[in-house]
């Protein structure tokens, strides 16, 4: 899993609330356990009109916002069914960081596990960086996360909290397998004891 140390980048305002996993990625897009290729049917629905045809209207369609890094949306970010997809066609999209005053859980935690990282904060702050999203391409907002501080385009700062442990994962790029492997040698360890004290096994 890529590291998220520090992240500049543009912030795309989707001022929506309740946005769901099936909004973020639709149903035909499940078929593939496969984490690359899902950033082009993000938010399908919404960037596509029933003929294919991009929606120039969609925030994630406009220039300034084609490769926005940061969304700051509106409340319960990711509701709906618990679809791992929904983190994998954010991410494959370019997006490392979700700020919103609420996520389901299940999204949330889905987040962590795939190098993306949701910021709760309160809604004076989402509305804040939400007007800072609305400037385009001068919309450069800086998360760090080791200092747990939002820095908007005019230098304003923002704290926010985070777990320690998701803190550290993330940061040193360590997902469920990452997090296993850091015990390599004592597994390694407890396999060969385990062979010596029982070779019928």
């Amino acid at each position: 899993m890529e590291k998220f140390t520090k992240l500049t980048g543009i912030a795309a305002p989707l001022d929506m609330i309740n946005i769901d996993t099936d909004m973020i990625i639709p149903k035909q897009f499940l078929k593939t356990i496969k984490r690359t290729g899902l950033g082009k049917s993000v938010f399908f629905e919404m960037r596509f009109d029933d003929n294919g045809d991009e929606n120039p209207d969609f925030v994630l369609n406009q220039p300034a916002y084609r490769n926005a890094e940061i969304l700051v949306a509106g409340d319960n970010f990711g509701c709906g069914s618990s679809r791992e997809h929904a983190p994998w066609a954010i991410l494959d999209f370019g997006i490392r960081c979700v700020i919103s005053t609420s996520f389901a859980d299940i999204f949330y935690n889905n987040c962590f596990k795939n190098g993306i990282l949701p910021i709760k904060l309160p809604q004076e702050d989402v509305d804040k960086l939400m007007d800072d999203a609305r400037r385009g391409a001068n919309a450069t907002v800086t998360v760090d996360l080791q200092a747990q501080e939002i820095t908007g385009p005019d230098g304003g700062c923002i704290t926010f909290d985070i777990d320690p442990f998701r803190k550290h994962c993330l940061i040193n790029g360590l997902d469920d397998i990452g997090l296993t492997m850091e015990k390599a040698d004592k597994i390694t360890a407890f396999e060969a004891q385990t062979k010596a004290e029982r070779p019928w096994l």
